[in-house]
């Protein structure tokens, strides 16, 4: 690999591994300052895809109380950041997503003896308020999207895949709108087999919405023609 030094080229590196990513090779904000922030920013883009909620799940027992502006990927900060989001973040933008959803329904948070935090799921009918580790998992989860998308810190990107995994029919239009507002902050991409979500998704004018379906075991996209397709070449 060779990188530009004023009129001339210099070698940067001659044993380049063929099976990593030039943005794993190379991460010098010197020599090549544009892979360098092309790294940086990628870096910066959150996926979730998949939480686990089983009961054996960490998510399910109290976590050190720490400053969570992002949620981790596999949503083991799930109180820290939703306390996060009520603290400095659009707490009246917290509690409608969850009446949203629930009506009738708020979440409070406690911290024991070890500072360890414990969310409190209030609804009414209820005796007493429930812990994270008593939630059905489509609650959970739920909670964990609103965790996700109300964070304080917007990335320039946000993937979610299936985000209607375990959750209710009934939730789909909450999450739907829950997005959508997310999406005033910064790029949304969700990948749903869900119609329910994809239409309250779609009633938004900034959707762009892909419809894929397979065909002879290809996946095409739905009403793409010969003319708007991107220009491909298998290589020699």
């Amino acid at each position: 690999m060779k990188v530009r030094a004023g009129r001339k080229w210099q070698v940067y590196d001659a044993h380049l591994n063929s099976y990593e990513s030039i943005l794993n090779e190379i991460s010098d904000p010197v020599a090549v300052p544009e892979v360098h922030a092309v790294r940086q920013t990628i870096r910066q883009w959150r996926f979730y895809d998949q939480f686990r909620t089983d009961p054996q799940s960490m998510i399910r027992t109290p976590q050190i109380g720490t400053r969570t502006p992002v949620l981790d990927h596999d949503g083991h900060s799930l109180v820290a950041a939703l306390r996060t989001i009520y603290e400095i973040g659009d707490r009246e933008a917290l509690y409608e997503a969850i009446e949203d959803a629930f009506p009738g329904a708020t979440i409070d948070f406690k911290a024991d003896a070890g500072n360890r935090f414990l969310l409190l799921f209030l609804q009414e009918g209820l005796l007493r308020p429930l812990n994270q580790s008593e939630l059905s998992d489509g609650t959970l989860r739920y909670l964990l999207l609103v965790a996700a998308l109300l964070t304080p810190r917007p990335p320039s990107l946000l993937v979610l895949n299936e985000p209607e995994t375990s959750l209710h029919p009934d939730l789909l239009p909450a999450l739907g709108r829950l997005i959508i507002r997310a999406s005033q902050e910064t790029q949304v991409w969700v990948v749903s087999h869900a119609p329910r979500l994809v239409a309250t998704l779609e009633k938004d004018t900034a959707c762009n919405s892909i419809a894929l379906d397979k065909v002879f075991g290809e996946t095409v996209i739905l009403g793409q023609g010969w003319l708007d397709e991107p220009p491909w070449q298998w290589a020699d």
